[in-house]
């Protein structure tokens, strides 16, 4: 009998937001993930990289602020170089939880690049925030170079688009590497998002919703199991009020008349139910998972948490 093929997407909760946090994170996530390794699934891990890859961005912001002989980084670079770094915090940790259990197990990280339209809307009109905050003047410099800032109430932020991904560049390694039974790492945070042009792959100035990978790495998989992990047990209606009670258990229909009712947050919840809704679209038998970290072991035996199919 095969294994089941579960793609697993974590969230911030997972890793933390600073490199001591993310160390710490991941020894915890690593101990969920080795669970399922031993209840004989086959993983492939994607997550978030918001706190990271802005970290990152900032990084080199500052650096080229400070050493002018250097090019700031764009965003695209700034997205591979955390795709590697929180890969890597992954990578070891679940690794070293497996050898502690007796399970000697491949693991490994694909630097993972998806095409996106260079005419998307998103890339006239964008509205991810990210990066530092900035006085009147750094925005003026960062307009000044052709990019978009907005303006909050702690200053001036750059803000990049979030277009839709279209291809998944590395699939058929990441499919070789997990039909061998390996625990793989990729579409991290998204993925690098670039523009095919003539045969060459151009890094975008963008990023890519996390929760719209997760649906699709799953789906060009044909996995069984898209499992969530979020910082709640469940998926709620009425979230936040007193009214406030979990769903157990719904059908894709079911999931697109909440979704016309507005009860999931447009920012957190509606990404990850609409990741499901494409994925089981594409794999009618497939199941989706939503829950927290913490309750993962339970989860996948439908003890807790929301299950989602067609």
């Amino acid at each position: 009998m095969s294994k089941k093929k579960v793609v697993v997407a974590l969230g911030h909760e997972a890793l933390g937001s600073t490199i001591v946090e993310q160390l710490d994170a991941v020894k915890n996530t690593a101990k969920a993930l080795a669970d399922l390794v031993e209840a004989d699934y086959q993983l492939t891990i994607t997550h978030s990289n918001g706190p990271q890859v802005s970290m990152i961005h900032k990084a080199m912001t500052e650096l080229r602020r400070i050493y002018i002989d250097y090019t700031p980084a764009p965003m695209c670079v700034c997205s591979a170089m955390s795709q590697g770094y929180v890969g890597y915090d992954i990578q070891n940790s679940l690794k070293s939880e497996l050898l502690s259990r007796g399970i000697s197990k491949p693991v490994s990280t694909i630097l993972t690049q998806l095409t996106v339209d260079p005419y998307d809307d998103a890339f006239y009109e964008p509205k991810k925030a990210i990066g530092r905050y900035m006085s009147k003047e750094d925005a003026d410099l960062e307009v000044n170079k052709g990019n978009y800032v907005i303006h909050e109430a702690e200053g001036y932020r750059r803000v990049v688009a979030a277009p839709k991904p279209i291809d998944i560049v590395e699939i058929e390694a990441i499919k070789t590497l997990a039909d061998a039974d390996q625990v793989v790492i990729a579409c991290g945070g998204g993925g690098i998002p670039v523009i095919e042009q003539q045969h060459i792959l151009k890094g975008a100035s963008a990023v890519i919703e996390k929760d719209s990978i997760a649906g699709k790495l799953a789906s060009d998989l044909t996995a069984d199991e898209l499992l969530i992990l979020t910082s709640v047990d469940y998926v709620y209606l009425d979230y936040g009020k007193d009214s406030q009670r979990p769903i157990t258990s719904m059908t894709v229909a079911e999931a697109s008349d909440y979704i016309k009712e507005g009860q999931f947050g447009e920012t957190d919840m509606l990404p990850k139910i609409q990741a499901a809704i494409s994925y089981l679209e594409k794999v009618p038998g497939g199941k989706v998972i939503i829950t927290s970290l913490n309750k993962t072991a339970d989860a996948i035996n439908e003890k807790v948490g929301t299950v989602i199919t067609r």
